[in-house]
């Protein structure tokens, strides 16, 4: 799968990283040179969350942005029983049969 968003769209862009030395000028020297342009990618801050999408649960791959502007939708939380009742519907047997030996 790709690093792309679901909502926005947003994926990987290339660009140039500038590698630079020397003094500003307004800050008394000669002034800044550049000594290397490198490509490098810009990668968005992409999450893979569930979601409802079309009245389904399912994964997919976000963006940080998405989520902070509400664009994604979380399924409800799921309702477990709690443990003291799920013991008083289902008990468990007051012993366990011994397992057999070959000495009695």
């Amino acid at each position: 799968m790709a690093r792309v968003c679901y909502f926005t769209g947003k994926k990987t862009r290339a660009g140039r990283s500038i590698a630079r030395k020397g003094k500003a000028k307004y800050l008394g020297g000669v002034g800044r040179k550049t000594t290397g342009i490198t490509k490098r990618k810009f990668k968005p801050n992409i999450q893979r969350v569930r979601a409802v999408v079309d009245g389904k649960v399912c994964r997919i791959k976000v963006s940080a942005k998405a989520i902070h502007m509400g664009l994604v939708v979380k399924p409800p939380k799921r309702d477990w029983p709690s443990a003291a009742a799920s013991a008083a519907s289902d008990p468990a047997p007051a012993h366990r049969p011994k397992a057999h030996t070959s000495d009695e």
